[in-house]
């Protein structure tokens, strides 16, 4: 194994993130090196020689790590952001007009409607928006700081928003759940199309949780 190829391997083993995103940035690394390698070669030196100084300019695995690191952690906190903003409320706003075209209005329901349920039912509905306007603060406010702040700063304020709005997310979806859970089971299915969305609702919530989670592990390995 080469000393660059040497230096890529530390470099991987450091990094944490998607796939495809780390094999980028690695392939950039890997392009800058051969450049610069070859610039030492053309300069005298022999092969190895050139690959250790092309190494040393480039900078210590953990040094570069940590920039990369932070560029993977935004990476992943604004492309789920973005699943956020735009399937929370894709979700709700889908669930409602199927309920329209496929049971009617609310005045169909064969069991009474407590008083606290319509607290519960306005929740679940405004967070589904507070949920995409946080989003859509974090992406604004991680674009504005890209060139003001420092990227594992920036990635770790990123994760700690998306995790809020999936938290709230969850927690209005647990709500709404729960709440006509005790009142009526049925409300969840009032018909085949929206006990499917609804199905589909909860593995979505579930998911973002999952992926905010896997953004969260990936800035919290940044180095300080």
């Amino acid at each position: 194994m080469g000393v660059i190829d040497g230096y890529l391997a530390e470099l991987d083993g450091r990094l944490r993130g998607p796939r495809a995103a780390k094999a980028d940035l690695l392939d950039e690394a890997r392009d800058g090196l051969c450049d610069s390698a070859a610039a030492y070669r053309e300069g005298g030196w022999n092969e190895e020689e050139a690959q250790r100084r092309a190494v040393a300019e480039f900078g210590p695995a953990a040094v570069v790590a940590r920039d990369y690191q932070a560029e993977l952690g935004m990476h992943t906190g604004v492309r789920t952001l973005w699943k956020v903003v735009l399937g929370v409320p894709l979700m709700q706003l889908t669930w409602d007009v199927v309920r329209m075209l496929t049971f009617g209005a609310w005045t169909r329901l064969s069991t009474p409607t407590p008083g606290w349920y319509k607290y519960a039912a306005q929740f679940t509905h405004g967070s589904a928006y507070i949920v995409a306007i946080v989003g859509l603060l974090a992406l604004a406010g991680t674009r504005w700081l890209s060139r003001r702040a420092d990227g594992g700063q920036i990635a770790k304020l990123t994760s700690g928003l998306l995790v809020a709005a999936v938290g709230l997310n969850l927690l209005s979806v647990a709500v709404m759940v729960g709440a006509t859970g005790v009142v009526d089971v049925n409300r969840l299915f009032l018909s085949v199309p929206c006990g499917i969305l609804t199905v589909v609702w909860v593995v979505v919530s579930v998911r973002l949780v999952v992926l905010a989670r896997r953004s969260w592990e990936t800035c919290a390995t940044i180095v300080a």
